[in-house]
């Protein structure tokens, strides 16, 4: 009762406090100068079809940099997590000790029935892993001309890793490749924004490749590089996560 009277109390106080900022909400007449210049300036200045991604990637590039640098951290925090626990539950093992807790933390481990999945599943997943994949590189390939890019097909990328392990669990990703995918891909989005330092007007500045015509595949400069190496730093981060966790758990 007094947890539900606490959270009762929570959800007031948020209310309180955020209903002013609904209360305001409203569209602006008028387009903000900065937007404005974003839209006018982006197929000129980047020939990039898609404004959204001209100014991802280049206009506010170092917070596109920042969210890949979040996400890393986040992928490198769970592998440091799991290793911990693996290490720990070795240990108890020596030791002849109950694994099923952990500082007072149960873990949760779910039964097995011994069955693995069903034919339609098996089936299923072999035939639409491979299409989610190819529509993830799709997506950030094209993140220059039409809705999408590195982040949204990155995580399209990991759902066709995670169907494909719900229809054969008897399979394993290489740890060694998804490491060297991420790596390699970071290092190469670092790479071209000091390029664009060097050879060009400033950091993450896609102009030092030919900008080409606006609404083709070859255009917008180095933006499909760099969209394509997120995609692939992102999609190999979430697989690589879900994989750990899977792993950890059936062990």
């Amino acid at each position: 009762m007094a947890n539900r009277v606490v959270a009762l109390v929570i959800i007031a106080g948020l209310a309180v406090i955020l209903f002013p900022l609904v209360r305001e909400v409203g569209f602006p007449s008028e387009t903000p100068e900065l937007a404005e210049r974003y839209i006018s300036a982006s197929a000129e200045d980047l020939a990039a079809a898609n404004v959204v991604t001209a100014v991802v990637v280049t206009y506010r590039g170092l917070d596109t940099l920042g969210e890949v640098t979040v996400l890393f951290a986040a992928t490198a925090g769970v592998g440091y997590v799991m290793t911990r626990r693996r290490r720990r539950e070795e240990h108890a093992v020596a030791e002849g000790r109950d694994v099923g807790m952990h500082s007072g933390i149960e873990c949760l481990r779910p039964a097995r029935s011994g069955q693995g999945p069903s034919e339609i599943l098996r089936t299923a997943s072999g035939f639409l892993a491979p299409v989610l994949l190819v529509f993830g590189v799709y997506i950030f390939v094209h993140g220059h001309l039409t809705p999408g890019g590195g982040f949204q097909g990155g995580v399209i990328i990991a759902s066709s890793v995670v169907l494909g392990i719900f229809g054969a669990p008897e399979r394993r990703l290489g740890h060694r490749l998804m490491t060297v995918l991420e790596s390699v891909s970071g290092i190469v989005y670092v790479v071209i924004a000091l390029l664009g330092m060097v050879l060009a007007a400033g950091f993450l500045d896609p102009t030092f490749l030919p900008l080409g015509e606006v609404g083709s595949l070859l255009s917008a400069g180095a933006i499909p590089i760099i969209y394509s190496v997120v995609g692939i730093k992102v999609g190999a981060e979430l697989a690589g996560v879900v994989d750990r966790l899977r792993t950890q758990e059936e062990k």
